[in-house]
């Protein structure tokens, strides 16, 4: 247990430039305490105790803002950093030394059953406000944006973004998009070209028409 406060104290210290000492991240720090606190209540709920496990996880949410289930599966070094607002569900996964900021959901999508959350790799980076739902993979060293929604899988070393999430980097470079956001043809100046062109074919067919006439 001792090992593993050090070993989240020490992640924190190293990820957040605004911690400056260890005794400052054990008193004032609201992510350690609620990481702290899942690690009760997951041993309790690993020995059927459900109600005292939940009761434990309900009495960290009312004290740091930070909702986890005590079913959840949190490994080492993880930091939650602000985290007001995050909710971890009860079959989610976060591996080791990954960093969650705060009103992220790790959640489902309601259409599950048994796994109905994600597993996260290790090392990875969610950004404020992201939602990650459904029984989905995140691969390790993934990095997902502030508000981004990722509803598939994510490959190792890739970065999504966007609503739905979409990957636009993958082991540091830049994936192509086959769609081009930018240069996109505009349908309303297409037709306005239709209309005219078969404006200017209806013209000539009646300046045809008087000569005959």
């Amino acid at each position: 247990m001792f090992n593993r406060l050090r070993e989240d104290i020490a992640a924190i210290k190293e990820r957040d430039p605004a911690a400056r000492s260890g005794f400052e991240v054990w008193f004032l720090y609201q992510g350690l305490k609620a990481v702290r606190s899942h690690r009760r209540a997951h041993w309790f709920y690993k020995r059927n105790m459900l109600f005292l496990a939940r009761w434990i996880s309900q009495r960290n949410r009312k004290k740091t803002g930070i909702e986890i289930h005590p079913g959840a599966k949190i490994g080492r070094g993880v930091l939650i950093d602000h985290g007001m607002g995050v909710v971890i569900g009860e079959t989610a996964e976060v591996g080791d030394n990954c960093t969650i900021y705060q009103g992220v959901t790790l959640g489902g999508t309601g259409k599950d059953t048994g796994k109905r959350h994600p597993t996260i790799g290790k090392n990875c980076m969610i950004g404020a406000g992201a939602k990650i739902l459904g029984p989905i993979k995140v691969g390790d060293n993934c990095k997902v944006a502030a508000n981004a929604v990722v509803l598939s899988d994510l490959p190792p070393d890739s970065t999504a973004v966007g609503v739905p999430a979409r990957v636009v980097r993958r082991g540091g470079k830049k994936v192509v998009d086959q769609l081009d956001q930018v240069h996109i043809p505009d349908p309303v100046a297409q037709q306005m070209c239709r209309l005219e062109t078969e404006i200017g074919r209806l013209r000539r067919k009646i300046d045809k028409l008087h000569h005959i006439s």
